[in-house]
């Protein structure tokens, strides 16, 4: 059963004057295991007691998806061939976004990894993609 039709039988047997107590009982015995817990029938009830009307879930401020976008992993790219010992901070201060996604970007994106201070192509066989790329820029 979805969420928000939990939430509606809540808000139903909270309307006719139960407890948050006794809605948890009701949901457990028509619902067993697939209930929701006591934790979220009392905060949904306190919710609707406090005047809610929507059943969905609240609008959140998130960050932007993902910043692995092809500019930015061109960006990184070039800055790598720029300067081979770069640090991954001084990127992700650069481009303003985390170490973890400029990681992200070397190792998967670019297929490099970190050997002694450069930065260079995971395997260096002509027959990989990530190779033809830096034949000209070594």
């Amino acid at each position: 059963m979805d969420k928000i039709e939990y939430r509606a039988v809540i808000k139903y047997l909270l309307l006719k004057g139960n407890t948050p107590t006794k809605i948890k009982h009701e949901l457990d015995s028509v619902y067993g295991n697939s209930a929701p817990s006591f934790t979220t029938v009392k905060f949904w009830a306190a919710e609707f007691k406090r005047g809610r009307k929507s059943l969905g879930d609240d609008e959140r401020s998130q960050r932007p998806k993902t910043a692995t976008t092809d500019d930015n992993i061109a960006k990184v790219h070039q800055m790598v061939l720029d300067d081979r010992r770069i640090k991954v901070r001084e990127i992700a201060e650069v481009m303003n976004i985390s170490k973890e996604r400029v990681c992200y970007i070397l190792n998967q994106d670019l297929g490099m990894r970190k050997l002694s201070a450069p930065w260079v192509p995971r395997l260096l066989t002509c027959s990989n993609e990530h190779f033809q790329r830096y034949v000209g820029a070594v």
